[in-house]
């Protein structure tokens, strides 16, 4: 018999984790059910799953603080994560991709949409990111201790815009739409609106403070990350 690809249910509500469970076992899948983040961890310390269904809202730690923690172990954070959960605002969608979810979908939901979202985080190209140290002027990124300096003070960028920059850094002066960004930076299986590339930019730009000046906006095109012609270290100016 061949082995089923496993998904890990972590939702409170038994009703809704039975739902997704049936449908998932007719569809080829073998469900796991937790109905919370402990009951979750023992699963995970048994057995990895292919992919987890995380819902955000939770007894104990929430779906986001669980994401974060699984992406930050090396033992379960390549595992894909879909968050479920009702809310629907761009700045929940943001925080929960931001949390290191692969995906997010907002209940209501029909089986169908979360079944091809399953079947899409499974077979999903992952982006392809160098590692090394990586230097653009006096803007370092050291993807292996995944750390980021500019003129040797250290930044501190979320996982999403570490990411971002280092795909800049690593293709630098080329106009990226959002599009494309979308594709290398997240995967190519995501459902994510393009205007939330906008949001992690302007979050990048923000973290790297002078340097931000240094990821351009291209008119009609995308973005890009070009050097600067002059920077002004932040202990000159008076």
């Amino acid at each position: 018999m061949r082995n089923l690809p496993r998904i890990l249910i972590v939702e409170d509500e038994p009703a809704i984790a039975e739902l997704i469970a049936v449908n998932l076992r007719h569809n080829g899948f073998q469900p796991i059910w937790a109905m919370d983040g402990v009951t979750a961890q023992k699963e995970l310390d048994d057995v990895l799953p292919d992919v987890i269904l995380l819902d955000w809202m939770l007894p104990g730690e929430s779906g986001l603080m669980l994401s974060k923690k699984w992406r930050s172990n090396p033992r379960t954070k390549e595992i894909p994560i879909i968050m479920l959960t009702a809310r629907s605002e761009e700045s929940d969608r943001v925080a929960g991709l931001d949390s290191g979810a692969d995906d997010y979908i907002v209940k209501p939901f029909s089986t169908k949409e979360l079944l091809a979202r399953v079947r899409a985080v499974l077979r999903r190209r992952k982006p392809q990111q160098s590692g090394g140290r990586i230097q653009l002027n006096d803007l370092i990124l050291d993807a292996d201790t995944h750390r980021v300096t500019f003129q040797e003070q250290p930044l501190k960028l979320g996982p999403t815009e570490f990411k971002l920059l280092q795909y800049f850094m690593t293709h630098k002066e080329r106009v990226h739409s959002r599009g494309q960004l979308l594709d290398r930076v997240w995967g190519d299986h995501v459902f994510i609106e393009e205007r939330t590339v906008d949001v992690h930019v302007k979050r990048l730009r923000e973290a790297l403070g002078a340097a931000g000046a240094m990821v351009e906006t291209v008119r009609g095109a995308g973005y890009r990350l070009t050097e600067m012609v002059s920077v002004q270290s932040p202990q000159s100016e008076h």
